[in-house]
């Protein structure tokens, strides 16, 4: 006999979709570093991204996105000021970021 999942937390990927897959998170940061530089706390907080440094890579390596990494403090929701990168996508030769 199968078993059949008991709460609607342990459906399947497809019943419950993929906003949070890796591939829609690599979307999403990209699509928000072509607005503008994404800081970890704005990933975090705006994007739904909890590992952004990590999506970053795979933008980078997998992908062939030149961004940069820049060091900045800034303030979490808790008041709390906090050393976080600051990501930029940078042009690349011959292309358009649009």
């Amino acid at each position: 006999m199968k078993k059949r999942p008991t709460d609607k937390s342990q459906s399947s990927a497809n019943e419950r979709g993929d906003f949070n897959s890796t591939e829609a998170q690599r979307a999403r940061l990209l699509a928000a570093l072509r607005r503008g530089p994404v800081t970890t706390i704005e990933a975090r907080r705006d994007l739904d991204i909890l590992m952004p440094a990590a999506r970053v890579f795979e933008l980078r390596h997998r992908e062939g996105y030149d961004i940069a990494l820049y060091w900045v403090q800034e303030a979490t929701q808790a008041g709390r000021m906090h050393r976080v990168a600051r990501y930029a996508l940078m042009p690349t030769h011959g292309s358009s970021m649009a």
